[in-house]
């Protein structure tokens, strides 16, 4: 017999996710629109609109995903040129830090959505608009956490070259574009076919729900 809450939570969490990363996108394009760089405008990224920050593999992927609870999936990435930035150190970092933020920005404005909910003894058994918002909590703590991971093509990895001397640092790069991509999709994809869990999931999950569970 077909699960239809299955059904409903795969629906559910393919919207917020698709949504969550449309923001997320857009919060890269808007940066880099404001620090100068007029790559992201011209590709028509700096909008809300989801069609301009939706991969099409990347979509069906988290579609996938959502089904089997396996797998990765990811938004368009928004290209930027670092040249055109005002302070390209600054810039550079802050540009890919957005992201992120955004998410953890969107997770806190659900959380006070959520507890005016329960504050207002609003019954929340069966009721969508409250699994809706529970679903953003954790999905955009998640995404964020993620995203900050610093591997590439992550936007941690670039978030962590500003640790360094040189944001732009050959061998830096030249690691992250050959080993990060291997290392981070490796120990996703790679566990759960021998019935483990990946590094990421053990990391990943419990810093969200402790997250979760200190602010309610």
């Amino acid at each position: 017999m077909f699960d239809w809450n299955n059904l409903y939570d795969a629906v559910l969490y393919i919207v917020v996710v698709l949504l969550s990363l449309t923001v997320h996108e857009f919060a890269h394009a808007k940066y880099a629109d404001w620090a100068g760089d007029p790559t992201p405008r011209s590709q028509q990224r700096v909008t809300l609109n989801p069609i301009a920050h939706l991969d099409p593999l990347g979509t069906v992927l988290i579609i996938f995903m959502a089904f089997s609870g396996y797998g990765i999936g990811w938004g368009k990435p928004v290209y930027v040129n670092p040249g055109y930035f005002r302070n390209p150190r600054r810039d550079w970092v802050m540009c890919a830090f957005v992201g992120p933020l955004s998410n953890i920005i969107l997770a806190l404005l659900a959380v006070a959505v959520m507890r005016v909910i329960l504050a207002s003894g609003i019954p929340t058994d069966n009721n969508v608009f409250v699994d809706f918002v529970w679903t953003m909590i954790w999905a955009n703590f998640g995404l964020a956490l993620f995203n900050l991971i610093p591997l590439h093509p992550l936007d941690g990895s670039k978030v962590a070259s500003g640790f360094l001397a040189d944001v732009f640092d050959r061998r830096y790069w030249n690691f992250q574009m050959v080993y990060g991509p291997i290392i981070l999709f490796g120990s996703i994809l790679i566990p759960p076919l021998f019935g483990l869990p990946s590094p990421v999931e053990l990391l990943l999950w419990p810093a969200v729900e402790f997250l979760v569970k200190l602010l309610f």
